[in-house]
């Protein structure tokens, strides 16, 4: 991948074009990272950079944790990525990141993240299926449904849309424009909505679908 960064979805809010038509945009803090680890084809098989994200107590941290942060006297970071990046020549241990250094306008990204947990759905709300009669004596309106033949085959087969945890899930939407970039407050502001809820981790990286 050419560019990567970690971010923090601060919400959503709308900003208006030089043509004064509204494009609705997602905020999200990306940045500072602070490079942890610089793995090389020499030591490691393969070029890559793990960055950390966001300062925590070292309280909050295990043992092992904590121990790649001390090796190299680094403050201790909540979350820690690898980013497989074409050129990690500039890079060394130590060395900030922010969101300018990654992405300007009119860059193209694929952003992940996971999903709102919504907990335990029924079939009718997590697979959005019709449900059953409302009047006349019917006993049947939000439950599953035929499970299966009766003799033959005599069990469930697998796949069977059921009840259960919904969101929560790892959640890439592609192909979204980076519409603005806030140096002073490492702001991106992409255009459309992105996974997950206000305060969770979102991974950027440049699009797969670029020349699509």
């Amino acid at each position: 991948m050419k560019k990567a960064m970690l971010g923090k979805k601060i919400g959503m809010t709308q900003i208006f074009d030089e043509n004064g038509l509204v494009i609705p945009v997602t905020v999200v803090e990306a940045g500072p990272l602070t490079v942890v680890q610089k793995k090389t084809v020499e030591t490691d098989g393969y070029n890559a950079l793990k960055v950390g994200y966001q300062k925590v107590a070292e309280k909050k941290l295990s043992k092992p944790a904590l121990g790649q942060f001390s090796k190299t006297k680094l403050a201790p970071m909540k979350y820690l990525r690898e980013f497989r990046l074409e050129d990690i020549s500039s890079y060394e241990v130590g060395q900030e990141i922010k969101a300018e250094d990654m992405f300007q306008s009119g860059d193209k990204i694929d952003v992940s993240g996971l999903s709102k947990g919504k907990g335990f759905q029924g079939t009718i709300k997590r697979y959005g299926q019709k449900g059953g009669p409302k009047t006349h004596g019917s006993m049947y309106h939000r439950r599953v449904g035929s499970m299966s033949a009766n003799t033959n085959p005599a069990r469930v087969f697998k796949g069977k849309k059921l009840p259960g945890h919904m969101g929560m899930d790892n959640t890439t939407v592609q192909n979204l424009e980076v519409v603005r970039v806030d140096a002073e407050r490492n702001l991106i502001l992409v255009k459309g909505a992105l996974p997950g809820p206000k305060g969770g981790l979102l991974v950027i990286k440049s699009t797969v679908k670029s020349g699509k």
